[in-house]
């Protein structure tokens, strides 16, 4: 579901006109509500509300640190992946206890940052990354907790680059690796190994993956019990995908249902990692119509945004909702919605049957999740501007970037 809607023929967010956003902001921009990225949360709050859970958002989908301080003030505690990423959180008011720090190439600096912010848990991939948190905690000294991520070598059914369960990703523990590496903690007094953990994939529009992996995870739990080693919680990661065209994923009550069906009989807390649900469909990309083009075979709209605002067309080949702001008569035209970066792969969206002139606007809808957090300065170009709206409130939560900003940390 969109966090748009049309009030005559102009499109909004909560009670503001984008229109009068664009008019004040610029473009390109994006637009995030803040009703929706509560209402996302809330509703996986509830819906495991009768098991024990906690609620990690995945920085990585959105690191606004006014997003995350809402985020923060709803109890979320974060799933993170870099020492930046945990930064970020501190900054935004989150609690660092709270934290689950996943990644498959942690550096020493990033893992004694972490540990001397008390970071809550460490998603452990290797043996190698278990030896390196040992080495670094001999001058630390403290308790250092870790869950090991598995990789249960499930299909997703996702796109491939975001597709992280399989036996040839490089995420995670092999299954047969295990439990030798629960051993290997155990015999270290200043490591307690307190979860198992899987992620495999993001944008799952399916529960049967989700539930295999459980089962594998389950019985990795039984093992564990069977070698004296006791956890007390289970992270299945997120990947819950939502609909940005004809997609029909589960929804979160059905995911809800069926987790909790499997983990009704243990005495596990459920950690889960949202990203995506929470954001996606609570931001827009705002961009301008610079110039119609007109071709043998094809109509371009060269629009002022570019793969560098938002690149998951380009890179994953992704489908996302495009809406003009004013809607204006006429008949419609099949446009490629193109930016202005030098490569051909610079498109947001192919054959859109639209009404255009130059000087519109259009609003590339479900971009809160992996659309700023992506964005890059390619081509020289500015990241663009980022505005929160509450109710008839706007406030702009990062101002555009200026040129000298982009060349402060060069030397001439």
């Amino acid at each position: 579901m969109s966090c748009l809607h049309y009030q005559g023929s102009e499109l909004y967010i909560e009670d503001v006109s984008l229109n009068e956003v664009a008019s004040q902001y610029g473009t390109p921009c994006y637009v995030y509500s803040h009703a929706a990225i509560k209402t996302n949360w809330q509703a996986i709050n509830q819906a495991f509300s009768s098991f024990p859970h906690k609620i990690c958002y995945a920085v990585k989908a959105n690191s606004n640190l006014h997003v995350l301080n809402l985020l923060a003030e709803l109890g979320s505690g974060f799933d993170i992946v870099s020492a930046g990423e945990l930064a970020r959180v501190i900054k935004a008011g989150g609690d660092a206890k709270q934290v689950v720090f996943s990644g498959v190439g942690k550096r020493r600096d990033e893992i004694e940052y972490a540990i001397k912010h008390q970071v809550g848990c460490f998603d452990v991939e290797s043996a190698s990354e278990i030896n390196r948190l040992s080495d670094i905690n001999e001058h630390l000294n403290t308790n250092i907790n870790i869950a090991l991520r598995i990789n249960p070598n499930i299909d997703a059914r996702t796109h491939t680059y975001i597709s992280t369960g399989l036996d040839r990703n490089k995420f995670g523990i092999p299954l047969n690796e295990v439990l030798d590496l629960a051993k290997m903690i155990k015999a270290n007094p200043k490591l307690k190994l307190i979860g198992i953990a899987s992620h495999i994939g993001s944008q799952i529009t399916e529960l049967k993956p989700f539930l295999l992996a459980l089962d594998k995870l389950l019985i990795i739990y039984k093992n564990l019990l069977e070698l004296g080693i006791e956890i007390n919680h289970i992270n299945i990661g997120g990947g819950l995908g939502i609909s940005y065209s004809t997609e029909t994923p589960p929804t979160i009550i059905e995911y809800a249902q069926a987790i909790k069906a499997k983990l009704k009989d243990y005495p596990l807390t459920l950690i889960l990692e949202p990203g995506r649900y929470i954001v996606a469909n609570a931001g827009v990309l705002l961009t301008r119509v610079e110039y119609l083009k007109h071709a043998n075979h094809k109509n371009f709209a060269i629009v002022d945004a570019g793969m560098n605002d938002l690149i998951r067309p380009a890179l994953y080949q992704a489908f996302q909702p495009i809406l003009p702001i004013t809607l204006k008569q006429g008949s419609p035209k099949s446009y490629d919605i193109a930016g202005p970066v030098c490569e051909s792969a610079d498109f947001l969206g192919i054959d859109r049957e639209l009404v255009l002139h130059e000087g519109d606007l259009l609003a590339i809808d479900k971009t809160g999740a992996y659309g700023f957090s992506m964005s890059s300065n390619y081509n020289t170009r500015c990241r663009a501007a980022e505005v929160l709206i509450e109710g008839s409130k706007t406030k702009l939560i990062r101002r555009r970037e200026t040129l000298d900003e982009l060349f402060a940390a060069e030397n001439l």
